[in-house]
C-alpha cells in the first residue's frame, strides 16, 4: 500500500547531524528505500557522530510497512565473558565528567567494553530489507572519513564534554585531537583508517572485514588485555529479530522497542496512564497541563522502581500485559529502586519515511566511549558495561552472552497499518520521558510537529524532577516548583532532556522536526 506522495518526493530524513542527513538523501535519489537511506546516514553517523555512535556500539532499529508488516532488530551490546571461568584483571577505571550544573562518573577502560553489535546489525539490515548495493550505502562514510568533514558545533561541544575520555589512550586521541587540541565547530576532521576499512568492506566480501574485525576485537580486548572479550564472544554474537511491543491508543497504534529494552514498555505504560487519567484537555504549556504530564512520568518512574527491569528478561509477557490496557498488574506493589542518572547520553536518532510508505527508526550508542579504539580501523569502542544507568545490579553481573537492556525506542505510529510518525531519541534514562511526551503533544495534545518535538521538557526519576523553563506557559514553572519543591530548573534548552528526531506522512505530504537541543536536521529529499 503506498502513499499518494507528489512524483518528485522520496523520502523524509530527521537526524542529529547535516551529514547523516545528507547520506540518508542521497540513497533515497538513487532510488533506495527507507533502510538504505537509514543504514547510510547511520554509517555517515559513526564518521560524523563518533562521540555519540560508532562501529564499536549497539543499537536497535525499528522498520517495515504495511504491506510487509514491522519488525525489530536489536544489535545492541551483550556482555561478554564466554568460555572464562574467572575473570581476569580488568582495566576497569572511574572517570569523571563535568557537565557544568552536575558531574557524573563513569567508567572506562577496555574492562567497560560489551560485546558490540553495530557493524554486524548495519549489515543484517541491509542484507534483510534493502536494495541498493552496499557500496553504494557506504560511500558516503567512505568519502568523508577520507577526505574529512567540518564538526558541527553540537559535536564539538559534546567531545569537550568527554574530553577526559576522548584523551584517554593514543588510540582514540588520534580520532578526536586533531593538533592536540579539542576540535572547535567548523574544524575539518579525518579518519583515513575507518574509512580504508569502510571502503574495504563495501568493495568485496564484508565477511572478511568482519572477520578483520572480530579478531581485532579479541586481540585489543580479550583477557591478556585488561578485557572480557573472548572468540567465543564475537562468534556467539548475532543481531535478533524481535516482534514489536504494540500499544493501542486511540486511534493508533505505537509500535515500540520489546523487552529485554525498558524504554518501550515505559513508553507504552506511560501512555495507558496518560490515557486513564483523561490528559489532553488542559491548555498546552499551562500550569495544569505540565502538572499532569509530571503526574504521568512519575507513575512511569514508580514502574521503573516496581521490579520493571527484573521482569525484561524472566517474564516478558509481563510488560506486553503492561501496555496492553487492561489495569496495573499486581507486581507494581513490590517496590524497588531504579539505576542512577546519566546526564549526557551519548546516543544518536534518525528517522526517516520513504515515497513507498516504508519507515524506519535507528537509535544507537557507543555509551561515552572505553577510551580505547582498535587499532588501524579507526573505531573507538563502548563502555556499556561501566555505565550505572543499563547496569542497575551492579557491574560486571550479567551472565556472559546475556543482550544487555537499553532505554532505546525507536518507535513508529501506525493509523490503521499505515506509519504516519517515525521517532526517536537519544537521552539515556531521559528517553522514555523525551519520546512519551512528544508522543502526547502530538497525539493527545495535537500540536504541530516542530512544536511537540521541541517544547518545553520534563523529566521524573524517584522523587526528584527536572524541567525545562523556555518554553513554559504562565504559571507553568511555579505550578511545578510548589508540587516538586527540589525541582531542578534549567533556564535554557539541554540535551540533557534527549534528542527527539521525528518525521511524518500525513495526507501524503512528507514533514519532519529536529531536535535543536541535540542539533536536529530535517531534510526531503526530492529528484
Amino acid at each position: 500500500m503506498a502513499y499518494a506522495c507528489p512524483m518528485s518526493m522520496r523520502g523524509v530524513i530527521a537526524a542529529s547531524e547535516p551529514h547523516t542527513a545528507v547520506a540518508a538523501a542521497r540513497l533515497l535519489r538513487r532510488g533506495g528505500n527507507a533502510v538504505d537511506a537509514i543504514v547510510a546516514a547511520k554509517l555517515a553517523a559513526i564518521v560524523t557522530e563518533l562521540p555519540l555512535t560508532s562501529l564499536g556500539g549497539g543499537g536497535v532499529c525499528l522498520w517495515g510497512n504495511a504491506d510487509d508488516g514491522y519488525e525489530v532488530l536489536d544489535f545492541f551490546g551483550a556482555a561478554p565473558g564466554l568460555g572464562l571461568d574467572a575473570h581476569p584483571p580488568l582495566d576497569f577505571a572511574p572517570i569523571t565528567v563535568d557537565f557544568g550544573q552536575t558531574s557524573q562518573v563513569f567508567h572506562i577502560g577496555k574492562g567497560a567494553a560489551a560485546v558490540p553489535g553495530q557493524l554486524l546489525g548495519l549489515l543484517a539490515l541491509h542484507r534483510r530489507a534493502g536494495r541498493r548495493p552496499l557500496h553504494e550505502v557506504i560511500a558516503p562514510a567512505a568519502t568523508w572519513a577520507h577526505d574529512g568533514f567540518l564538526v558541527s558545533p553540537q559535536i564539538a561541544m559534546v567531545v569537550g564534554l568527554i574530553a577526559p575520555i576522548v584523551s584517554h589512550s593514543p588510540s582514540v586521541a588520534r580520532l578526536f585531537l586533531p593538533g592536540e587540541r579539542l576540535p572547535k565547530a567548523g574544524d575539518r576532521l579525518t579518519n583515513p583508517e575507518l574509512g580504508d576499512f569502510l571502503q574495504a568492506l563495501g568493495a568485496g566480501n564484508p565477511d572478511l572485514q568482519v572477520t578483520r574485525y572480530r579478531r581485532a576485537l579479541v586481540e585489543h580486548f580479550g583477557p591478556q588485555q585488561g578485557g572480557l572479550i573472548t572468540a567465543q564472544d564475537v562468534a556467539a554474537y548475532t543481531p535478533l529479530i524481535r516482534e514489536p511491543l504494540r500499544v493501542p491508543f486511540g486511534p493508533w497504534t505505537l509500535l515500540t522497542n520489546p523487552p529485554p529494552s525498558a524504554g518501550g514498555g515505559l513508553i507504552g505504560a506511560g501512555l495507558r496512564i496518560a490515557e486513564n487519567l483523561g490528559l489532553g484537555q488542559e491548555e498546552f504549556l499551562s500550569g495544569a497541563h505540565q502538572l499532569a504530564v509530571a503526574s504521568v512520568l512519575a507513575k512511569v518512574s514508580e514502574i521503573r522502581r516496581a521490579g520493571y527491569d527484573e521482569r525484561l528478561h524472566s517474564d516478558p509477557a509481563a510488560i506486553r500485559q503492561l501496555v496492553a490496557g487492561d489495569g496495573l498488574p499486581a507486581w507494581l506493589a513490590c517496590a524497588r529502586t531504579a539505576g542512577g542518572e546519566n546526564p549526557l547520553g551519548a546516543t544518536t536518532h534518525i528517522s526517516v519515511i520513504d515515497a513507498e510508505g516504508m519507515a524506519a527508526a535507528m537509535t544507537t550508542s557507543n555509551g561515552e566511549g572505553c577510551g580505547h579504539a582498535l587499532p588501524g580501523l579507526g573505531i573507538h569502542v563502548n563502555n556499556f558495561l561501566g555505565e550505572d544507568d543499563i547496569n542497575p545490579d551492579g557491574f560486571h553481573r550479567l551472565a556472559p552472552g546475556t543482550r544487555m537492556s537499553t532505554m532505546m525506542s525507536p518507535s513508529i505510529v501506525l493509523a490503521g497499518d499505515r506509519p504516519c510518525f517515525a521517532l526517536g531519541s537519544g537521552g539515556s534514562n531521559r528517553i522514555r520521558s523525551a519520546i512519551l511526551q512528544a508522543l502526547l503533544n502530538l497525539l493527545l495534545y495535537r500540536q504541530p510537529l516542530d512544536a511537540a518535538v521541541n517544547a518545553a521538557r520534563l523529566h521524573v526519576e524517584g522523587c526528584r524532577l527536572w524541567f525545562e523553563h523556555p518554553g513554559l506557559g504562565p504559571g507553568a514553572a511555579a505550578a511545578l516548583q510548589a508540587a516538586w519543591p527540589g525541582a531542578t530548573r534549567f533556564d535554557s534548552k539541554s540535551m540533557f532532556f534527549g534528542g527527539v528526531n521525528c518525521v511524518a506522512m500525513l495526507d501524503g505530504r512528507p514533514c519532519g522536526a529536529g531536535d535543536r537541543r541535540r542539533g536536529g536536521v530535517v531534510m526531503i529529499a526530492e529528484d
